[in-house]
């Protein structure tokens, strides 16, 4: 499979999990003169964590939630093609999947849409705190869990556009 660039890729895999019920992230990516050669688009679940060297310090540790399994979706930047092709394709997974109707809400599948965003913004710039913008998006679409995306990452977004203007703002 060819790929014309990295973001489209991710999109694609990112569609595929989503369909399937796990979530994805970037495992690594190396980069040569400033364009990405090869990444590595894996579960979440993918791996083993690393020992954390607070862990000596605290009385209850985080659950495992890593499984040790190597799936993933490997690219390679092809120079002849100028396209990202696919090298590697491993998906047989060893955890249970999340069902259909909640697929939606992992970390990877989670996104403001364009138009929400929009919403959101007006309801910010109009005096509406995050809390209650997230519960007007909810009210508005039918509920929290049909929004398609969590509180937290409503506060993020914010955060980020703030950021953005600050800086576009200083230029």
């Amino acid at each position: 499979m060819e790929l014309d660039n990295e973001k489209e890729a991710y999109e694609f895999y990112n569609a595929y999990d989503g369909h399937i019920g796990f979530s994805t992230r970037k495992e690594y990516g190396n980069k040569v003169n400033g364009r990405i050669t090869s990444r590595a688009l894996v579960c979440s679940k993918e791996g083993v964590k690393g020992t954390d060297k607070r862990d000596v310090f605290r009385k209850t540790l985080r659950a495992q939630t890593r499984t040790n399994y190597g799936v993933r979706m490997v690219l390679r930047y092809d120079k002849t093609k100028a396209k990202y092709v696919v090298s590697k394709f491993v998906e047989s997974h060893n955890h249970p999947f999340i069902i259909a109707k909640c697929s939606h809400m992992m970390p990877s599948q989670r996104q403001i849409s364009s138009v929400l965003a929009i919403d959101v913004e007006l309801a910010s710039d109009s005096g509406i705190s995050a809390c209650n913008a997230y519960e007007l998006m909810g009210r508005q679409s039918g509920g929290k869990e049909s929004i398609g995306y969590l509180k937290v990452d409503l506060k993020n977004y914010l955060r980020t556009r703030r950021l953005f203007m600050e800086r576009w703002h200083d230029l």
